[in-house]
């Protein structure tokens, strides 16, 4: 078996360690013997067709080439979307994946409307960690850290990963995390989210080689004590 995943512009958008992520999914499918393909994209490079995109996070300047860059794309990728291909975005990269970004200064970023939300830039800054509680995942809670001032706002369809336990999340008001539409998810949680997330990383590789073969595809169990442990010691902690 084989997965492909396209990362989209990682030389603009690639804060707080979110190689990290690629590394993770990479390694947890040679570890059970499922070839990873993966293509780094850049900057007026064609986007082919793969199973998983992942995009990161930036600072302004970067989101505003990265914005340009995407909007270039956008019927690809909500066809790709619509195709049930998984996307996972990270901070700049997730307020990318709603209908636009406000800048605190400047002009509005155009998103690609993979999910219904938008960002406008808040006075605050929200940092440090952050447990939220998912409906979805075993064990249920997902760890990370968070650092940015957009506020995100989600609407119709589109739902948050979880409640928020400890931290602001997506807009520090409603105690929302993250959003999730099909195969889309966006997540303001750095540090890299998915190295002690396990049990995500795998729900996003199941649907990966769902998307590619067309059925459910149960993965074989790994030793992840250690990544258990680390999860576990960060549950709950704001600081």
């Amino acid at each position: 078996m084989k997965i492909s995943i396209g990362h989209l512009y990682p030389k603009l958008l690639n804060l707080y360690g979110d190689m990290g992520n690629i590394i993770t999914i990479t390694k947890r499918c040679e570890w059970r013997g499922i070839t990873v393909e993966y293509d780094p994209i850049g900057t007026g490079d064609t986007i082919k067709e793969h199973d998983l995109y992942f995009i990161g996070g930036g600072q302004d300047k970067q989101q505003q080439e990265v914005a340009d860059e995407l909007y270039k794309n956008k019927d690809f990728l909500l066809a790709e979307r619509d195709c049930n291909a998984v996307f996972l975005g990270i901070c700049g990269g997730y307020q990318l994946f709603g209908h636009y970004y406000q800048p605190f200064y400047g002009e509005k970023l155009r998103g690609i409307s993979l999910i219904d939300a938008y960002t406008v830039a808040g006075k605050k800054r929200f940092i440090g960690n952050v447990t939220v509680e998912t409906e979805f995942l075993t064990p249920s809670t997902l760890v990370g850290f968070e650092n940015h001032s957009g506020l995100t706002y989600l609407h119709g369809e589109t739902k948050p990963l979880g409640k928020i336990m400890v931290g602001n999340g997506n807009n520090g008001e409603d105690k929302t995390e993250g959003a999730r539409y099909k195969n889309v998810f966006g997540t303001y949680l750095h540090g890299s989210l998915l190295p002690k997330n396990p049990a995500f990383a795998d729900y996003l590789i199941e649907l990966a080689l769902e998307k590619r073969y067309g059925h459910k595809i149960k993965l074989q169990n790994l030793n992840d004590d250690l990544e258990i442990n680390t999860h576990n010691s960060l549950v709950g902690k704001a600081y």
